[in-house]
């Protein structure tokens, strides 16, 4: 008489617990990708989270890392479920033949993530140098998924884990380095003027980026209406929004701009104005009583706040594109 061989508790489980670890990644960097998209602060002991949130290497292809991160998390949740929707006692072919596909979705998926997380702890610790609970809880979340991915099966070919690590890793790898390849090239975001409005390198600590634009007469002008009117910016040095903003202004007018640090670590920094403000992100400017968050043209500074002069404006997006 033969005994039924039991089957390990991890192998029964192994996908919802997939499924509920992607959920919560999901659920973090759908929440880190509207911090993003508003310029808002994101919820953290310290403000290391914005500065990771605010660096350039916190965007790709014009859109929100975090978005792609979300994309991942929610696929890998659906590759989790997906065979468990199909009931095996009425069609057991097509449950196992989604369950061996499934995983190996699974295993590729999980693969991409770790090699991507691990990148992303080097920057985090080698060249961004700031701690993010979000960016270690997201690569925790992609090691577990790879370890339950490899662990949570009976796997018939170990070798087919190695053959699939080895592609997608160096798949992975490659497409990560080309991402990134041009993050800190300084040429690779400057017009035909040779300026940018996208900082490059390491802020200095509490001041930020040096201004590198010049400014024109109308530049100036507003600068001076504004700070006459009362207007304010508040802004925190790390931030690469208000790097934008100061070198729309450019490095002679932008002095004389009425700015709040909101970073306690920052120069001359009033952060009981800020939260009395219930300033949500960087910059953000108050003219006549009413807020306008986000990088502000210097055309519509001058509607909103009345300017009557020059608006011969030198500075302006498209100028360094």
């Amino acid at each position: 008489m033969s005994r039924r061989r039991s089957i390990p508790w991890i192998h029964k489980w192994s996908r919802i617990l997939i499924a509920a670890i992607a959920s919560c990644g999901a659920l973090t960097t759908a929440y880190l990708t509207v911090v993003k998209l508003t310029q808002g602060s994101a919820a953290c002991p310290t403000n290391s989270c914005d500065v990771v949130l605010s660096s350039p290497y916190a965007t790709v292809l014009g859109l929100p890392l975090a978005l792609f991160g979300f994309l991942a998390y929610a696929s890998m949740a659906t590759f989790a479920l997906a065979p468990l929707a199909v009931d095996p006692a009425k069609n057991k072919p097509t449950r196992t033949k989604l369950e061996n596909w499934t995983w190996l979705l699974l295993l590729a998926g999980a693969i991409a993530m770790s090699i991507f997380s691990g990148y992303l702890m080097y920057l985090l610790f080698f060249t961004i140098k700031a701690l993010c609970l979000y960016c270690l809880g997201s690569a925790l979340f992609s090691l577990s998924l790879l370890v339950l991915t490899i662990i949570g099966r009976t796997w018939d070919d170990i070798g087919q884990i190695f053959f699939t690590a080895i592609i997608v890793g160096m798949v992975t790898l490659i497409g990560t380095l080309g991402i990134y390849a041009n993050v800190n090239n300084p040429s690779a975001n400057t017009g035909s003027g040779g300026v940018s409005l996208t900082p490059t390198g390491d802020p200095k600590v509490g001041v930020g980026w040096p201004i590198t634009t010049t400014s024109g007469e109308a530049e100036i002008e507003l600068a001076r209406h504004l700070t006459k009117i009362g207007a304010k910016e508040y802004i925190a040095w790390w931030c690469p929004h208000c790097h934008e903003q100061k070198q729309l202004f450019g490095k002679e007018a932008y002095p004389e701009i009425q700015k709040i640090e909101c970073d306690p670590q920052g120069k001359d920094s009033r952060p009981d104005l800020c939260k009395a403000a219930g300033i949500q992100g960087y910059p953000t400017w108050e003219i006549n009583g009413k807020q306008y968050p986000n990088v502000q043209s210097l055309e519509k500074l001058a509607q909103v706040s009345g300017y009557q002069g020059p608006r011969n404006f030198k500075n302006f997006p498209g100028a360094f594109k």
